[in-house]
């Protein structure tokens, strides 16, 4: 559960979840990942490592380049918990619907 917890923490920052959006698309060097955004490369870099203390990336070393790039198996393991989830939240939504539609139909019948 802490990776899962470091996971949904990492992602709390909209500039965390931007960079995994980008890294999503592939991997990218530092440069890359702070070209869209305002604050400095050591910013990016700090970012950078808390994604990757949480396990949500990683780095491949090429030569003097260091591109960033997603773990797949980090990203499933938060959708596998998310998908525990949402099939409570459909059948909530499904009986959600259910009164609803009961309501609807009685006045429905009560203005007839």
């Amino acid at each position: 559960m802490i990776i899962l917890d470091q996971s949904f923490a990492a992602l709390a920052d909209p500039t965390r979840r931007a960079i995994i959006a980008r890294l999503a698309k592939g991997e990218a060097t530092v440069q890359d990942l702070a070209r869209p955004f305002s604050i400095s490369q050591p910013a990016i870099s700090r970012h950078l490592k808390v994604l990757e203390e949480a396990g949500l990336i990683e780095t491949r070393i090429d030569g003097t380049a260091r591109p960033r790039r997603l773990k797949p198996d980090a990203v499933a393991a938060l959708w596998d918990w998310l998908g525990q989830y949402r099939a409570l939240w459909e059948m909530q939504f499904q009986k959600m619907d259910a009164v609803l539609d009961g309501l609807s139909d009685e006045s429905e019948r009560s203005t007839s």
